[in-house]
């Protein structure tokens, strides 16, 4: 790295408060190769070469994992949903000729249900072919700029880097920052990249951040970037820890009512769970019979809910009820906290023809 002051163009934190450049000689490009192929070297013997996502080049089958990969585990992506998923919808042509309920209901229990509102959305404006570049792409609802590179390069062969959260941590570390905007670290990403080996290169990377870079024990002697890690000797340090809110509690009655051995239920037409059923709720005291109480964990909010065997909703209770027999709600999509009320209501017994209604 060159001493001497960089022009501003070139210029990227690199320190805690100090500045570092873009080395453009012939001795940065070097170290940047080195550095390249030691990460190939480890990829090609360490990498998780037999997730089923990187044994195709399906632009769907990438697509689908890329999405359900936002803000879920690999292996709950493996072990409940990806297949399933894929027998249900075997191409983005068949998510087409879905509705945005069947596409709903097949992605039950993964959460996060906007991801399957703007796959939807996805499949239908481009008539089940995916755009090949990032640029189109990133235009697509649900799919944002590293999501977009990560498709484009994984299907398509595009050079260019992506930053998920492992690459982030990566980062932190090697250029040794405990913080950093997003703009300052495409350019981090940007300055380490192997243009030449893309796929390679982000696979590697995410597969580093995950195997070893860990948030809490990370694994530096085994890492093939520690050569030319900053940040190795106290990698805890970066990036900057941040402070952990509170997750308040939101304390619901959760109000099971019947007519003719048929529950009501009401269609979500908010953003938060928008187009799956659940059972009329109410904040304030209601009178009933007590099922059971139900906790559910969501991203901001803990619900505790308590289930009711109700009479009557209360009074200037808002929202278009529709009653389902045992089958007819069996094919509902319906989220975490429902579906746990509705277990509750079919093993109370007070119910005529639910005792076979399950959890999914």
């Amino acid at each position: 790295m060159r001493s001497e002051e960089p022009k501003e163009k070139e210029k990227v934190l690199l320190d805690e408060g100090s500045v570092g450049a873009i080395s453009n000689d012939k001795e940065g490009r070097s170290s940047v190769q080195t550095t390249n192929d030691k990460l190939f070297s480890w990829y090609v013997k360490h990498g998780r070469h037999e997730l089923p996502w990187r044994k195709t080049k399906d632009p769907y089958k990438i697509y689908l994992s890329e999405i359900m990969l936002q803000q879920t585990r690999v292996a709950t992506v493996l072990e409940r949903f990806y297949f399933p998923f894929l027998e249900r919808f075997p191409t983005l042509k068949s998510v087409t000729e879905a509705s945005q309920e069947e596409v709903l209901k097949a992605w039950e229990g993964l959460g996060y249900y906007s991801r399957a509102r703007n796959l939807h959305k996805t499949a239908k404006l481009c008539g089940g072919v995916l755009p090949r570049s990032s640029e189109e792409l990133l235009r697509l609802p649900g799919i944002g700029k590293s999501t977009a590179r990560a498709i484009a390069c994984f299907a398509f062969g595009e050079a260019k880097p992506i930053l998920d959260a492992n690459v982030k941590r990566i980062l932190y570390r090697y250029y040794r920052r405990r913080k950093a905007t997003e703009k300052e670290l495409w350019k981090m990403a940007e300055r380490l990249f192997d243009p030449e080996r893309p796929y390679e290169w982000n696979q590697g990377m995410m597969d580093l951040g995950a195997t070893l870079c860990l948030p809490v024990a990370p694994r530096c002697r085994e890492c093939p970037l520690a050569a030319g890690c900053r940040g190795k000797e106290t990698p805890l340090r970066y990036p900057a820890s941040r402070e952990r809110r509170t997750r308040p509690v939101r304390k619901e009655s959760i109000l099971v009512l019947e007519s003719g051995g048929r529950l009501a239920l009401q269609r979500s037409r908010k953003r938060f769970h928008g187009g799956l059923w659940h059972f009329p709720r109410c904040e304030e005291e209601w009178p009933g019979e007590e099922l059971g109480v139900i906790r559910q964990v969501y991203s901001h909010f803990t619900l505790e809910g308590r289930v009711l065997k109700v009479d009557s909703l209360p009074e200037g209770f808002t929202g278009v009820l529709r009653f389902f027999g045992p089958k007819e709600i069996e094919k509902l999509p319906m989220g975490g906290a429902d579906r746990k009320a509705l277990e509750l209501a079919a093993g109370s017994g007070g119910f005529k023809n639910w005792e076979r209604v399950i959890r999914n």
